[in-house]
């Protein structure tokens, strides 16, 4: 399956551009998040280099997002950069668990590999990918069980009328 920028930009920003005033932005080395200003009117999600998975995941910290949060600079969240102690690290990904749920849910919506970021390649301590990957399944299955949040839900819905994907089954979490 052919995954282009092109195509999550397009359906990011026809299912948010108007109704949120967000727009989906093909960026440089740095993700970020930039709420409207007086230069932009609009919300602007920015994925780094081109890279698709890098669109599901900054779009993924978007749905988390509440309205409060998406006036914020990268939602007013702390970042760590590259280089965490083992106990930074764990606060990091236990605040990731659910965005990379969603990111997860997104990805499996347009036929993409998901692959966790433990995003800490330099660190003083090795992560646990696998047992964070399984933190995260956990979560995609709740979200599964009990309810994928609106926007997700309705971006997954978009992603898999596109890439004609029928439905999540749970067995694609494995």
């Amino acid at each position: 399956m052919h995954h282009n920028n092109d195509d999550i930009i397009a359906i990011f920003n026809r299912c948010f551009l108007e109704h949120y005033n967000t727009e989906l932005i093909l960026g440089g080395d740095e993700p970020i998040y930039l709420p409207a200003d007086e230069s932009n009117r609009h919300h602007r999600v920015i994925f780094a280099r081109g890279y698709f998975a890098s669109a599901l995941h900054e779009i993924a910290h978007w749905c988390i997002a509440g309205p409060k949060r998406r006036l914020l600079e990268d939602y007013g969240y702390w970042y760590e950069p590259d280089g965490r102690t083992a106990e930074v690290q764990a606060e990091f990904e236990k605040v990731e668990i659910k965005p990379q749920a969603l990111e997860w849910i997104l990805a499996a919506s347009c036929g993409f590999r998901f692959q966790v970021s433990c995003d800490n390649l330099s660190g003083n301590c090795e992560p646990d990918r696998f047992g964070f990957t399984n933190k995260v399944r956990g979560q995609v299955l709740q979200y599964l069980e009990y309810g994928i949040p609106d926007r997700a839900k309705q971006l997954s819905e978009a992603l898999r009328a596109h890439y004609g994907i029928a439905v999540l089954q749970p067995e694609m979490f494995e």
